[in-house]
């Protein structure tokens, strides 16, 4: 798609072959909108929008929606004002994507020609309308699906905005944690073809509106009603049709204003709960007075035996929450008694001058999780215990601080990153939530890390091998990492406080390193390059590949878990855990404690990972 560059154009996007814009004969193209956004295709259109989508320069071609918007408004005067109600809208839109991890952020809004954009995050996965066209969903879904989706509702309803259309299009079930997200707010729509003189103006989509919002008096109860209508949509596969005679709907009667959906459940033998009748019968009342006033009431019928009646009150958690890996709801797993063998390792350690002190055999046991007929994965038994997690106040950086004992159980760790070849044993497995690269590392060969994959790959990765074994494969948690890096050890490296180019794969050259410093690799190497391991018999814990961890970013330890799980509460979950260095960064930055983050949808895109998974029962 060619790019219009006449900063004045109401609408710059261009197909390929033109050679002049056929908006404004404009003939000067480009690649990219506002010179950042690289839009790629047409993928929605409305009366008064489009979608588009794009990638993002600036952030290493990250995968955006740009939605173009014309305002439906006369006059210089008018047009103004449009564009003040479209800045406060998005900033209503941005705070809201900011504060909830089921609703996409606002990265940009900005104005060019008679057009208004908002750039928004992409999200991966299928929508609700193109699930229930391959199946209808079941009661159990239906429940979960409400479980999902009220907080988020009561959560944008508090914040005084309504979404005006809710439906099946509009709600993405993301691959990476299985959870719904709500997308396409109707607030800027509204703005941008509104008469500045009139209160409201009636956005909806016919099908799923109640009468009081078609009429421009828009509720909460108007967003319940279209979650109820969604709901007994998925349940009977009845979608609105609309064709040159109007709207097909077997699920309504407009004459009588009755809602036909439990008949069509007996006709198609479906059965579901008078509990669940109860609800969505009320969610669907004509009058916005009869039905549910907030989502909390809905989510307190949810949970209580006797819905309308009194049920104890529920407390909503609003703040953004992702669900971590693995995000399929996989069976509880009981570890069988695994075939285990043991394994020897060479260990050692360095005194504060960088001198080798001692150098022993020792040896622990591993489990071989047959990938292939030619290829397994070595998952190193590490024993549960207590550590100190972080770094002194003499070492590190404040993101390390403050120091906490932190009790860990009993799991399995990769011997070494994940390899390339095991990478791509993994990737040929059936899909769960999203699409791998066979080979998409920077650097090629089958015994190097596998980097360049991002957070979310990572977890398909780990679901894919669940699916495959039975056994609840994940991305370690940040305290697990640390726990089974330090193995025992309270030095910055698990050597002792000082490193040598004989032990680790890094760029050398600060304070831990012991000279030479000019004979570091400065090129990635195959695991297990460095025949040195950790107590527990893990190797490359510091250098070589950046490693991504479960928990979303926090800025530091305060309020952090103390068992060892993967601390999701307030975090920016937009952001992953990385630890232990790699090859082309210094050994400061390979520490035990050292942390740092890369955006889960791969930002820079030079990370791996190793695995783990838990000893339950």
């Amino acid at each position: 798609m060619q790019i219009c560059q006449n900063p004045n154009c109401s609408n710059p996007f261009n197909p390929d072959y033109s050679k002049f814009c056929i908006v404004c004969g404009h003939d000067k193209f480009g690649e990219t909108l506002r010179n950042r956004y690289r839009v790629l295709r047409l993928i929605g259109e409305g009366g008064f929008s489009k979608t588009y989508a794009a990638e993002d320069v600036d952030r290493l071609n990250a995968p955006c929606v740009i939605k173009q918007f014309f305002p439906q408004v006369q006059g210089t005067g008018q047009r103004a004002k449009a564009a003040e109600f479209f800045k406060e809208e998005a900033f209503r839109l941005y705070e809201l994507g900011e504060n909830h991890s089921q609703i996409p952020r606002l990265l940009a809004y900005f104005e060019q020609g008679s057009s208004l954009y908002l750039v928004q995050e992409f999200i991966i996965g299928k929508t609700l309308r193109q699930e229930v066209q391959e199946q209808a969903y079941n009661e159990a879904e239906i429940h979960q699906l409400l479980l999902d989706l009220l907080p988020v509702l009561e959560f944008v309803h508090q914040k005084n905005v309504i979404h005006r259309d809710i439906k099946p299009e509009n709600i993405i079930r993301r691959y990476a944690d299985k959870k719904p997200v709500l997308i396409d707010f109707g607030g800027a729509k509204q703005v941008t073809h509104t008469s500045i003189a009139r209160q409201a103006t009636a956005i909806y989509t016919l099908g799923y509106a109640p009468t009081e919002q078609m009429a421009g008096f828009a509720c909460h109860g108007s967003d319940l009603y279209a979650l109820g209508v969604t709901c007994v949509r998925l349940l009977t596969q009845d979608l609105p049709l609309q064709d040159t005679y109007g709207l097909k709907d077997p699920l309504y009667d407009p004459m009588n204003a009755q809602w036909l959906w439990k008949e069509r459940l007996t006709t198609k033998g479906i059965e579901i709960s008078d509990k669940l009748k109860i609800i969505l019968d009320k969610l669907l009342q004509h009058f916005p007075g009869d039905r549910y006033q907030t989502a909390t009431e809905v989510l307190n019928d949810l949970k209580s035996d006797f819905p309308g009646e009194i049920s104890p009150p529920v407390t909503l958690k609003i703040t953004p929450i992702i669900e971590t890996p693995p995000a399929e709801k996989l069976e509880k797993i009981i570890v069988p008694n695994l075939p285990l063998e043991t394994f020897d390792f060479d260990v050692l350690n360095l005194d504060r001058a960088g001198r080798q002190v001692n150098r022993d055999r020792a040896s622990n046991q591993l489990f071989r999780e047959e990938l292939n007929k030619y290829l397994s994965l070595e998952m190193v038994s590490i024993p549960g215990g207590t550590f100190i997690m972080g770094s002194p106040e003499s070492e590190g950086n404040a993101d390390e601080h403050p120091q906490h004992q932190v009790n860990i159980a009993p799991f399995f760790m990769g011997k070494y990153p994940i390899t390339q070849a095991q990478w791509k044993a993994v990737a040929l497995l059936p899909k769960v939530t999203q699409s791998l690269e066979l080979s998409p590392a920077k650097f090629k060969g089958a015994s190097l890390p596998i980097e360049n994959v991002s957070w979310y790959e990572a977890v398909e990765f780990c679901l894919r091998l669940s699916m495959k074994t039975g056994r609840n494969y994940r991305l370690p948690s940040e305290a697990e990492w640390e726990y089974a890096c330090r193995a025992g050890t309270t030095t910055a490296f698990h050597f002792g406080e000082k490193i040598t180019e004989d032990l680790i794969n890094c760029s050398g050259g600060d304070f831990y390193v012991v000279p030479p410093r000019s004979s570091f690799r400065k090129e990635i190497t195959k695991v297990g390059s460095f025949k040195v391991a950790n107590n527990f018999g893990l190797y490359d814990m510091h250098g070589l590949v950046w490693e991504w961890c479960a928990d979303p970013w926090h800025n530091n330890y305060y309020g952090a878990p103390t068992d060892g799980n993967i601390w999701d509460d307030d975090g920016d979950i937009y952001r992953r855990v990385l630890r232990g260095g790699a090859w082309n960064f210094n050994a400061e930055l390979c520490r035990s404690a050292s942390r740092s983050w890369n955006e889960a949808e791969g930002g820079l895109r030079m990370s791996g990972f190793r695995v783990v998974f838990s000893v339950d029962g």
